[in-house]
């Protein structure tokens, strides 16, 4: 387990009975930033990679039928 992975754990064991929308994550996240400027790079990153979960595979379908 990573570091990081206890911030996760306790994510999931206290809030992870809620549902929440993007809308409200991206407004905590932007509160986060506000709060910690330092983290503005990580969060950023965290955010795109989010956004961009389904664009991957479709990548990988394009790069798997570019290569046939």
């Amino acid at each position: 387990m990573y570091f990081t992975d206890r911030g996760i754990e306790e994510l999931a064991r206290r809030r992870g009975e809620e549902e929440v929308t993007l809308e409200w994550l991206a407004d905590q996240l932007r509160t986060f930033v506000d709060l910690h400027p330092d983290f503005e790079i990580p969060v950023e990153r965290l955010a795109t990679w989010l956004a961009r979960l389904d664009d991957e595979e479709d990548e990988e379908d394009e790069d798997d039928d570019g290569a046939s």
